[in-house]
């Protein structure tokens, strides 16, 4: 892994928590596309070009890089 782009220290691999019904934890994801209102779920979805969403976090500055895997 590759050092932060600000300040050069050490990136750790993680991921950002979506909290759901009734207290369930999920990795966010991407969803390509622009948001599309869905009456049922408050979005439309496609599962196909969802992606889990892997965030790096510096450990010296908290700089966080987010990519979609």
């Amino acid at each position: 892994m590759s050092g932060c782009p600000k300040c050069n220290g050490s990136m750790t691999e993680g991921f950002i928590v979506d909290h759901g019904d009734y207290g369930s934890a999920h990795v966010s994801t991407y969803q390509a596309g622009e948001p599309r209102k869905s009456f049922w779920t408050g979005l439309k979805q496609d599962k196909k070009q969802q992606f889990k969403i892997v965030t790096l976090r510096c450990e010296r500055c908290g700089y966080l890089e987010n990519y979609a895997r």
